[in-house]
């Protein structure tokens, strides 16, 4: 069925992992990046994103010659886009790179072939993807035209965890939504070479809309979890502990309080549902604004912890937008860091990042800040912040933080 071996489009923390998953089981697979730094990193063997045995994975398919790596698109059985999906400055839907992905498969099709979307993407991009490529290849027939097919278009959300891809992209459950029934069985066809688990079959729309709700329901449960963190602070009660009491309660089961809301998911497709419905979506646009308010609250804790001192010392420690993972993208910890630095300019900014080597383009231009060891950060810091629950923070002791003024977004050091 996949004989001329199958493309994926984006070769970053989702298009990657799946080359992996589709080589590992001895199918030929070409992974597509604008990047030509990442295709030649990827060709040597090695993976340029870090992620548990992806390393290994990449490696090891490239050394069979079941993985190989390029900047242009080469014909084949099956397309997988798997390009970023950001929204731009008023929270609208930015499609460009999706929009750019299939203007890049449409020369290629000769008929036979499925094109499945994996990228998170607003309820119609499905559609709207089958028009842009029959505009762009008016010789053969698409999903949303009459008749039988010549190509077929779905939807298939990853649904991974940083930190835990290469396990879960195997085992989880995945949904595929075709625009027809047999756009469906075609692309389930794909992730059977390498998902153990339950492959649902549904619509396109559905697909794109369930894959948004499932991040929207976690965005909606964290807003609550740090609204009522800022209610806490407000009435001098430990939040933890509150949370911590309630959850005693068969029925209850609140998150824990953060800094904010990042990553490539929870933090963006809550808009792509708002977008979609603008007057229907009060809660969901109401839970974006708590979370996206909550690094400013964070930065005026840390303003108030070093009020009065001179020439203070403040150890942010962690960038990553969650544990154990090297991934900056909308990290509110890479958001707090920089602002805390400029609006502190007769402060020390130390930031702690055990997972990076340099600090992130965002913030390499600030004069008062550095990024430190987690050791050094905090023997030389007046003020101690803790950004992010990496394991390795553990070693830091109660001993080393006395006398410091602590600032806990995540209840780490209680």
């Amino acid at each position: 069925m996949f004989g001329h071996g199958i493309v994926v489009i984006g070769l970053g923390y989702i298009g990657l992992p799946t080359c992996a998953a589709i080589a590992g089981r001895g199918v030929s697979v070409t992974g597509v990046d604008v990047n030509a730094c990442t295709v030649a990193e990827i060709n040597a063997g090695r993976s340029p994103v870090f992620e548990p045995d992806l390393g290994v994975a990449v490696a090891g398919a490239v050394a069979r010659g079941l993985l190989t790596a390029t900047t242009e698109v080469p014909a084949a059985d099956a397309f997988l886009i798997a390009v970023p999906t950001p929204f731009t400055d008023d929270h609208q839907p930015d499609l460009s790179h999706v929009h750019a992905a299939t203007a890049s498969i449409a020369p290629q099709l000769r008929g036979g072939e499925v094109v499945i979307l994996e990228s998170t993407s607003p309820p119609g991009t499905t559609l709207q993807i089958s028009r842009w490529l029959s505009e762009a290849r008016p010789d053969l027939t698409f999903p949303h035209q009459p008749g039988v097919p010549d190509v077929h278009v779905a939807h298939c959300p990853e649904r991974v965890l940083p930190g835990r891809i290469m396990i879960e992209m195997v085992t989880n459950d995945r949904l595929v939504g075709g625009l027809t029934p047999a756009c469906s069985a075609r692309a389930a066809a794909v992730y059977r070479i390498f998902c153990e688990g339950e492959i649902l079959l549904t619509d396109a729309a559905s697909a794109e809309m369930a894959k948004l709700t499932e991040n929207s329901f976690r965005d909606v449960n964290i807003a609550f979890a740090n609204e009522l963190a800022a209610v806490c602070e407000e009435v001098e009660v430990d939040v933890w502990e509150v949370i911590r009491l309630a959850n005693h309660h068969p029925r209850v089961d609140i998150l824990s309080p953060g800094p904010g809301v990042g990553g490539h998911c929870i933090a963006v497709d809550p808009w792509f549902i708002v977008s979609a419905a603008p007057h229907r979506t009060r809660l969901i646009r109401t839970a974006r604004e708590v979370n996206d308010a909550r690094p400013g609250s964070v930065v005026d804790a840390i303003a108030t912890a070093v009020d009065n001192m001179v020439d203070p010392v403040v150890a942010c420690l962690g960038l990553a937008f969650k544990a154990n993972v090297d991934d900056l993208r909308g990290s509110p910890a890479v958001d707090i860091t920089g602002r805390v630095a400029r609006r502190l300019p007769g402060a020390s900014v130390l930031a702690v990042e055990p997972h990076v080597g340099k600090l992130p383009p965002m913030l390499d231009d600030i004069a008062n800040l550095a990024l430190e060891s987690a050791a050094d950060a905090v023997a030389k810091a007046d003020v101690v912040v803790l950004l992010v629950d990496h394991n390795q923070f553990r070693a830091i002791t109660p001993a080393e933080l006395d006398g410091k003024q602590i600032v806990d977004t995540r209840g780490f050091f209680r």
